[in-house]
């Protein structure tokens, strides 16, 4: 097993190496680059920037520079530009540089917000972590006796109408679900239960450590129910068809004819066996939920965390925000990878990926 985790980590150098290479490429192609975006800003604010720069029919003029949104600037302003960002240089050498220092997790500063990317990173988590967290153990507390309970039920009226209502929930998207919610609990058009934005009170820091507790699962409810919704779905149903494929083998009507208790069958023999999959998967849903929708959550309850993050960084073209984060969270992806294969040996550890991979 250690020499197969040896593998799988370092596989994870050449596959970052080639996440980020692709992406890097792929931004040297895009319009409306950081230098565009600060010419475009400075251009909209007229006659501040003509001021600054001295004014006269000169500040009009276009520039031999090859941006478009630099047209009416002066050459050595984009230069300078040019510069501070480093795209004087080649851009072989800025990837190599790039890779390096984030190597040695120096990710930089943003360039939009005068911060370092760690530190803009550590202040959005709290949010995200909320999102993911809490809203992959709902599920599972939830998903699973629910799954197990419809596989013992199959095929009856409890089946049916809670499959009803399960795929109805699958089909209702997380930010359609989330505007419910306020409508109908957040002072929309009925009851107004919980607050509308944000992930605590203005008053949280004099709150006692009961009432902070309380403060943040008071905020936290709607958006991480909103979360759930889709997760708490598919786990579901996934539970239940694991325990519908392990009570028709053999070994379970083995069991039964030895004359075991229904209960000791279900979960001496086949919990662990029909658990494999879902219990497995907790990592890799985990971080599904942490990215995934969660910017549509975050902009409707106004909490600012890595989905809104990175969605502005994305239109501000802010590289180094960018570029840090996905670094991190391709890491982190690959990482949660192996921990899946870990979960399998942690719950059936008859598992063995060394002689499978030989």
């Amino acid at each position: 097993m250690g020499a197969y985790i040896l593998r799988r980590l370092l596989l994870i150098i050449p596959t970052l190496v080639g996440i980020m290479l692709v992406n890097f490429t792929l931004t040297q192609f895009v319009p409306g680059g950081p230098i565009e975006q600060i010419a475009a800003q400075i251009q909209g604010e007229g006659d501040v920037f003509r001021n600054i720069s001295g004014g006269g029919a000169e500040a009009g003029q276009a520039t031999p520079s090859g941006y478009e949104g630099a047209r009416g600037l002066p050459p050595e302003f984009i230069a300078q530009l040019e510069q501070e960002f480093g795209f004087d240089k080649p851009p072989v050498e800025r990837f190599f540089t790039m890779l390096w220092n984030y190597l040695r997790f120096d990710f930089g500063t943003s360039w939009f917000r005068s911060i370092s990317v760690v530190d803009l990173v550590l202040e959005k988590m709290p949010v995200s972590i909320t999102l993911g967290l809490w809203s992959t153990v709902i599920a599972y507390m939830i998903s699973i006796p629910l799954g197990i309970r419809k596989a013992m039920r199959d095929g009856s009226r409890f089946d049916t109408w809670t499959s009803a209502v399960i795929i109805m929930a699958y089909a209702i998207p997380a930010f359609l679900f989330a505007v419910l919610l306020m409508v109908l609990f957040a002072g929309g058009s009925y009851w107004q239960f919980f607050p509308l934005r944000g992930l605590t009170s203005d008053n949280f820091a004099d709150l006692s450590a009961w009432g902070k507790l309380k403060d943040y699962a008071w905020h936290a409810t709607l958006p991480v129910l909103a979360a759930t919704i889709s997760s708490f779905a598919t786990l579901t149903l996934l539970t239940k068809n694991s325990f519908l494929d392990e009570i028709n083998k053999q070994y379970v009507m083995t069991a039964r004819a030895k004359g075991l208790t229904e209960r000791r069958v279900l979960y001496g023999h086949v919990f662990r066996n029909a658990m494999l999959i879902v219990i497995a998967g907790f990592p890799a849903m985990f971080l599904g939920v942490f990215f995934g929708s969660s910017i549509l959550i975050e902009t409707i309850f106004s909490l600012d965390g890595l989905g809104r993050l990175g969605f502005e960084a994305a239109v501000q073209r802010d590289y180094p925000v960018i570029f840090g984060t996905l670094y991190v969270f391709g890491l982190m992806s690959l990482v949660v990878g192996i921990l899946s294969d870990l979960m399998y040996v942690f719950v059936d550890p008859r598992i063995d990926f060394e002689k499978r991979a030989g």
